[in-house]
C-alpha cells in the first residue's frame, strides 16, 4: 500500500496512533504542565497560559453527553455525510480529562439524552479519511 492509499485523519494531530489501525486509535490531547489545561489534539503551546510545557496524552474513550442538538437538514457546502441525508445528533461530549469535544452521536438522534454515556469510535469514510463519532453505551 502506497502512502497515498493510507487513510488520512480528518485533522492533523487529532488521533493517537496510526490511522491504519482503527481499532487501537483514540483522540489525542495535550496537558499543560504549568496550569493543567487539557486540550484536544497535539498542541505545542497552551491556549490558557501560553506555556510550552505541554505533554501529549490520549483522551478517554468514554464520556457523557453534556448537551446536544439534532441536525435535521443537510448542512450547506461540501457535506461529507451519507447520501441520502439522515438527521443526526451533534453533541458536546464531556470527557473525564475536563474538556468537552464536539462530535456526532451515532444512532437514532431522538434517543440521545443529556448525561447519556457514550464511547469514542473512529470511522473510515468512503473517501479514505478517518473521522470519529461517539456511540451510546448500553446501560446494564
Amino acid at each position: 500500500m502506497s502512502e497515498a492509499d493510507l487513510p488520512k485523519p480528518v485533522r492533523a494531530d487529532l488521533f493517537s496512533g496510526p490511522t491504519t489501525q482503527l481499532d487501537s486509535i483514540g483522540l489525542a490531547g495535550s496537558r499543560c504542565g504549568e496550569c493543567g489545561e487539557t486540550t484536544l489534539g497535539a498542541n505545542a503551546l497552551c491556549p490558557n497560559c501560553s506555556s510550552e510545557d505541554m505533554t501529549d496524552i490520549r483522551l478517554s474513550d468514554d464520556g457523557s453527553v453534556w448537551s446536544y442538538t439534532v441536525v435535521r437538514y443537510r448542512p450547506p457546502g461540501n457535506y461529507k455525510g451519507g447520501d441520502p441525508f439522515q438527521p443526526f445528533a451533534m453533541a458536546l461530549v464531556d470527557l473525564p480529562e475536563g474538556i468537552r469535544v464536539v462530535a456526532p452521536i451515532a444512532g437514532d438522534p431522538d434517543a440521545v439524552k443529556i448525561g447519556m454515556p457514550v464511547r469514542f469510535r473512529p470511522v473510515l469514510r468512503t473517501d479514505n479519511v478517518v473521522e470519529f463519532d461517539y456511540r451510546p453505551v448500553e446501560q446494564a
